[in-house]
């Protein structure tokens, strides 16, 4: 097994490699930058609708159910430090065909994650200049990413250190003029609302909203992509995981619990009126702190998607990067820069399917939905393939001295994730099933042909 020491994975002597150039706080920007420190704003009101007020609960929940998968994704980064995160893991605890099928459900994530981010820059962007439409917005985005990661991941993690201190700047702001508001007026429901509910605790609803909530935590998990780029030790992927699963649950629930405090409008009026869900917190943010900082945060929200984007398409690169390496796809996405060290054809094949599917999802008045539905079950797939991973590599590989842990955490985790699934939308399940079935085809199609690695240019 290589350790995170070695130079990069295995190779002809010589050949051009991921180079060691991330450090734990870069590491943590990319994951802070893919979920984004602003993400509950966008769902609030849906949440506060669905939970009854209790908004807050709601994300301590879902931080908590997101812990175990972190655990396993921190225990099975260690062992196998290996880009290709869900894919290496799963065929090094459950083999290549299970390692193929599990990389083929999180590509589904990661290949239209970043179409879904910059379709969200393209949207903002229109709101604040409609003569250029949509489309052109979301393009300049992606031609704009794609030159950062062809750059180099660290150029790439700089420029994203600057965009994560600009939302934590205009997170810090809100906080800020929340708290003088509340001193000032007095809260507009009562204190304990964002943990109990607004007249009465609804653990239907509850459970409901942190089903949704946990979606608002998808991306953390492409830090273990660039497992083979970090200059410490194999924790560190892990010791990143861990650390921005925390970070990104404090900044929800402090936000949510401050806009709940705020907001005028009852749970009860957001559900008999579900078109004003999206715009909840928007619309707080106007009439409490004032129109300006609206205008900030909606400017914050057309830039910050962007970045999501850029983590999105170094992490699928990395993901087809260790696959074709693996002989699991073709060998030219293995191809690595002498330059920048990456794998610059993977990031080219990435940015032109993100830009097809984005272009796509632009021109169609119900895009975004679209695009929410694949993303969400492939995500949640390649999760249960990586608790299984943790069982297959530490209790049937015999490879630890405590079965306990190394079984019950991936069973809950397992658990938790299954029930997210038993509530996805019924689009959603259907576009995952079809895209099972394909990587399905393609895996009996490949298991018929040699493996073939290749590393160099």
């Amino acid at each position: 097994m290589r350790t995170a020491k070695d130079d990069s994975a295995s190779g002809p002597a010589g050949a051009p490699r991921l180079k060691r150039s991330l450090s734990l706080r870069d590491l943590v920007v990319y994951g802070l930058l893919f979920i984004g420190p602003t993400a509950p704003m966008g769902t609030f009101g849906v949440l506060d609708a669905r939970s009854h007020g209790a908004v807050g609960l709601v994300f301590i929940i879902a931080t908590v159910a997101m812990a175990f998968t972190a655990w396993s994704y921190a225990r099975m980064s260690g062992a196998v430090p290996l880009a290709g995160s869900v894919f290496a893991y799963a065929t090094a605890g459950l083999g290549r065909a299970p390692g193929f099928i599990a990389g083929w459900m999180i590509g589904l994530d990661y290949l239209f994650i970043p179409s879904m981010a910059a379709l969200f820059t393209g949207i903002a962007s229109h709101a604040l200049i409609p003569s250029v439409p949509v489309w052109l917005f979301t393009v300049i985005g992606i031609i704009i990413i794609t030159g950062l990661n062809l750059g180099g991941v660290k150029l790439a993690a700089t420029v994203g250190l600057v965009m994560v201190g600009i939302e934590i700047v205009v997170l810090a702001a809100f906080t800020v003029a929340a708290v003088i508001v509340i001193a000032a007026q007095g809260p507009a429901r009562p204190w304990l609302s964002p943990l109990i509910g607004f007249h009465g605790f609804e653990p239907a609803g509850i459970i409901g909203a942190v089903s949704v909530a946990v979606l608002a935590f998808l991306g953390f998990d492409a830090i273990a992509s660039f497992a083979e780029e970090t200059t410490g030790s194999t924790k560190q992927v892990g010791q990143a995981l861990l650390f921005c699963l925390g970070l990104a649950g404090l900044l929800f629930v402090a936000q949510t619990y401050l806009g709940s405090l705020l907001i005028h409008t009852t749970p009860q009026e957001l559900t008999a009126h579900p078109a004003d869900q999206g715009t909840a917190f928007y619309s707080m943010l106007s009439s409490s702190i004032g129109g300006w900082f609206g205008t900030t945060v909606t400017i914050t929200k057309a830039v910050g998607p962007v970045f999501s984007a850029l983590v999105a398409q170094a992490a699928v690169s990395r993901l087809m990067y260790g696959m074709a390496r693996d002989g699991q796809l073709p060998g030219a996405l293995a191809k690595i820069s002498p330059r920048s060290h990456t794998p610059r054809v993977a990031i080219v094949v990435s940015a032109a399917a993100t830009i097809v599917i984005a272009v796509a999802a632009a021109v169609r008045p119900d895009g975004l939905d679209l695009l929410s539905s694949m993303v969400t079950v492939g995500a949640l797939t390649a999760f249960v393939f990586l608790h299984v991973s943790v069982i297959g590599y530490y209790i049937v590989g015999k490879r630890t001295t405590r079965p306990v842990r190394h079984l019950v955490i991936p069973l809950i985790g397992i658990a938790i994730i299954v029930a997210v699934l038993a509530l996805a939308s019924h689009l959603a399940l259907i576009i995952a099933g079809v895209w099972l079935l394909i990587g399905l085809a393609s895996l009996a199609i490949r298991r018929h042909r040699p493996a073939t690695t290749s590393t160099g240019e």
